[in-house]
């Protein structure tokens, strides 16, 4: 079977494309194989992490049905400028460039009733029609599964450093985290890791914690599947609490036991990836 002709325009994205991935060292894509593990919340919190250590950091929020990574960095209400012909990021201090679909929304509730290959396209805009600049991190909030969001930033994205795979310790939920895992190993992308997130409630009058989805299952499944356990994050109010309120956990309650927590995270991470 012969190869499609390649047109002068596909030339030309893919030309800006590599343009834009030549500036950007490190790329690291956050999924989950479930909705409701606090992926996004893990997102924020890495990419937070890293812009607090003097990282340049970017954070792609491609969930482009669900968008809500904004709302976590109380910059809902911005809209994207423009300036020679690219897309300027949100920013946020101390170093963090956001872009959302939620930034292209004529009102926050409007939902957006996209089939696959739109979708792609826009993936495909947030990479090649913004201006990144020069990033040390550019962290890919996904949404839940490995659909076609998941197969475009494989596809348009092919030497990411790794991912990273959020799940509870729950028996569901490390039942979808094996095929994110399954995911990784078939298109090619390293594991970084696995995190497991509401890893037992933190009492905030005394401290006790009460596995409420069962404790450690994250860490099993990464020794069964012999991945990196990245760490766990406890469920805590002050989560909930920083995610409403538009400040990062990592910012906001910098002693809490989940920002320690992800700051063991973070630093696995970058050893890893540098």
């Amino acid at each position: 079977m012969s190869k499609p002709m390649l047109t002068e325009e596909s030339i030309q994205e893919e030309t800006a494309i590599q343009d834009t991935l030549r500036k950007i060292k490190h790329v690291i894509i956050v999924m989950s194989g479930k909705g409701g593990v606090g992926k996004s919340t893990v997102s924020s919190n890495l990419a937070m992490s890293l812009s607090m250590k003097g990282y340049q950091t970017g954070i792609m929020d491609i969930d482009i049905t669900g968008p809500n990574i904004p709302k976590m960095f109380a910059v809902e209400d911005e809209r994207l400028s423009v300036e020679d012909g690219k897309l300027l990021p949100v920013q946020v201090p101390p170093s963090l460039k956001l872009i959302s679909m939620a930034f292209l929304l004529p009102e926050k509730d409007a939902p957006v009733m996209w089939r696959g290959p739109v979708k792609m396209g826009a993936i495909k805009q947030f990479i090649e029609d913004v201006n990144w600049g020069d990033l040390d991190y550019l962290v890919i909030d996904m949404p839940p599964g490995t659909g076609d969001e998941a197969l475009s930033i494989v596809q348009l994205i092919p030497k990411a450093d790794g991912m990273v795979i959020v799940t509870t310790p729950q028996d569901v939920a490390l039942l979808d985290s094996r095929k994110s895992l399954r995911f990784g190993a078939e298109t090619g992308i390293p594991i970084i890791g696995i995190v497991e997130n509401m890893s037992g409630f933190v009492c905030p009058c005394c401290g006790e914690v009460t596995d409420i989805f069962k404790s450690g299952g994250g860490q099993k499944a990464a020794e069964e599947l012999n991945v990196q356990f990245l760490g766990k994050v406890p469920l805590e109010p002050a989560v909930v609490e920083s995610g409403d309120s538009g400040l990062p956990l990592v910012m906001n309650h910098p002693d809490s036991a989940s920002a320690k927590a992800f700051g063991e995270i973070v630093e696995k991470i970058i050893k890893t990836v540098e």
